[in-house]
């Protein structure tokens, strides 16, 4: 028997980003995986930085970090939570990343001699690290997002990369284009003019799209199915609708509705392993996610959510989506409330509108701006004996907080906002001082998957159901060792502790005193699935339901 080759789909995008190439990826991903294929995504991204460390989650939303340490894009995350399982390092991607490898590669005289160039030397390392992936995966299929637009100059080397793979082999590698289908308000009708013309820009690369994944606010009628496949020169079933949905977790069962898998499937010549419905489990989630009537109101308090005139949720989607999970999970609709913490400060707005709300999350973040705003949110949610779950920053803060107005410790700190303060119960980490004192930020945090050792009897090992648990950090700085001994008098519990007992790693009130009042210096929420809510924050959400009652 002829073993099967491998197979790529590349995903681009068309006339503007962010309108869900990342979602449509994950959910070709679902699909095939669901068919019994192995499937592995990779994202490409044309930024010259390393890695996603170094972007303003502002700008460029959450940095999303893998079991690996690897800073990587939010897309990542959705991929994770589509498939269900962990990704790799080889699974992201960077211009960055391919241009420090043939840089270094031509240092080290790997070339032998010859003239290095843009082309084809940028564009076979971007093969090479797709090829790489799938072999670290041992995946039968890859998807492979790429970041931004066709017509962008940052991704011509990657385009041509694509080409080169098609070229090599025509019947193992397709193309989806992702284009977004106007209806401007003063005509009332959706134009196809702008996804023709990104159709011909990728025609300009050399590549012809076999798939068009057409997004709208509305779903594309046949008569414009047709004007895309005779002026795009796709199959008119190849034309897949993509309107707006109520959840992204929608998506995959709407591309089935249009056929989709069996469609990408017979364009790579290939059959269905799996002749049951392998979408079963993630259909009942997303039955639960319209059936649920009861709602929970989480507030969210951030600074990340202002830019411009705009609110940016994107830098804490990780926190969003688990937050989605765990509720769901319990039959409730979340309702999620973004409270800018600098709004507390000066006093836009008083904390006691926390009172409205049935938990509060504070979630990670660097810097002095907000952090006063969300001590005080602390505080009153501790006071107020309201649901509270601290996230990293969010952790480091409640224990600030629980510092200065419990256990007697004024004007209590971290390092991170002041160096010379005389309670630094936060301080950074001792092998990090040296990379401060460099200059040298990128990837030089505590990063990636870590093992502790939790507390009996605490909510944590509660809620976790075991002993010793694995979750993902990103941080430099840490709980000072000189405080612990002062904090856990005062009645803060550290339920969970590296397994050397040095770095603290969860941090809570007794029940008793609290109904539920936690932090981690991990971050959770980038390990919750739709089909395996995190397990820290379903506790937190029936405490919140049990305070709504």
């Amino acid at each position: 028997m002829t073993e099967q080759r491998h197979k790529y789909i590349f995903v681009i995008g068309g006339v503007m980003s962010g309108v869900g190439k990342g979602v449509a990826t994950s959910s070709i991903g679902l699909i095939l995986q669901s068919k019994g294929f192995k499937v592995n995504l990779i994202k490409i991204d044309q930024y010259l930085n390393v890695d996603a460390g170094t972007m303003n989650p502002t700008e460029h939303g959450e940095v999303f970090v893998l079991n690996s340490g690897l800073e990587t894009d939010q897309d990542m995350g959705n991929y994770e939570r589509f498939l269900n399982r962990e990704l790799g390092p080889a699974d992201y991607m960077t211009s960055g990343m391919v241009y420090k490898t043939v840089i270094e590669r031509e240092r080290n005289l790997e070339y032998g001699g010859k003239c290095v160039e843009a082309v084809p030397h940028i564009p076979e390392e971007i093969i090479r690290r797709i090829k790489l992936s799938a072999t670290e995966a041992g995946s039968d299929i890859t998807a492979i997002e790429i970041g931004g637009t066709t017509g962008e100059y940052q991704n011509i080397f990657f385009l041509e990369a694509a080409r080169m793979m098609h070229r090599a082999s025509p019947d193992d590698v397709i193309f989806v284009l992702v284009s977004y289908l106007p209806v401007p308000g003063n005509l009332g009708e959706m134009k196809t003019k702008p996804t023709q013309s990104a159709s011909r820009m990728l025609n300009g690369a050399g590549i012809q799209a076999d798939f068009i994944i057409a997004r709208s606010e509305t779903s594309i009628d046949q008569k414009r199915k047709e004007k895309l496949a005779l002026f795009c020169d796709v199959k008119v079933e190849h034309v897949i609708a993509a309107p707006d949905v109520e959840s992204i977790y929608d998506v995959p069962s709407n591309f089935e509705n249009e056929n989709m898998g069996h469609m990408l499937l017979r364009a790579l010549k290939l059959e269905p392993l799996n002749k049951e419905n392998g979408m079963t489990e993630w259909k009942e989630f997303v039955s639960k996610t319209k059936s649920a009537t009861e709602t929970v109101k989480i507030g969210i308090v951030g600074k990340y959510f202002d830019t411009g005139n705009f609110v940016l949720s994107d830098a804490y989607i990780s926190v969003i989506e688990a937050i989605k999970h765990s509720a769901y999970a319990n039959d409730r609709k979340p309702v999620l409330t973004w409270i800018n913490s600098k709004d507390f400060e000066t006093g836009e707005k008083d904390v006691s509108i926390l009172k409205e709300f049935d938990g509060v999350v504070v979630p990670g973040g660097f810097g002095e701006s907000g952090i006063e705003g969300k001590i005080k949110a602390i505080e009153y949610a501790r006071v107020n004996k309201i649901p509270y779950f601290g996230l990293c920053y969010g952790m480091q803060l409640a224990t600030i907080e629980y510092a200065r107005h419990v256990a007697g410790l004024k004007d209590a700190n971290t390092t991170e906002i002041n160096k010379n303060g005389p309670y630094p119960v936060i301080d950074i980490m001792p092998e990090q001082k040296k990379h401060m004192a460099e200059g040298n930020y990128g990837a030089t945090m505590r990063l990636g998957a870590y093992p502790a050792h939790l507390k009996k009897g605490t909510i944590a090992a509660e809620a976790y159901g075991k002993a010793e648990i694995s979750e993902r950090h990103r941080h430099r700085y840490e709980v000072n060792p000189d405080y612990i001994a002062q904090l856990e008098k005062a009645g803060l519990v550290f339920s969970g502790k590296s397994p050397d007992g040095v770095l603290m790693e969860i941090a809570e009130l007794p029940t008793s005193v609290h109904p539920f009042f936690l932090g981690t210096q991990f971050h959770p929420e980038l390990q919750s699935r739709p089909l395996a809510p995190h397990p820290l924050f379903s506790a937190f959400i029936k405490a919140a339901i049990a305070r709504k009652k």
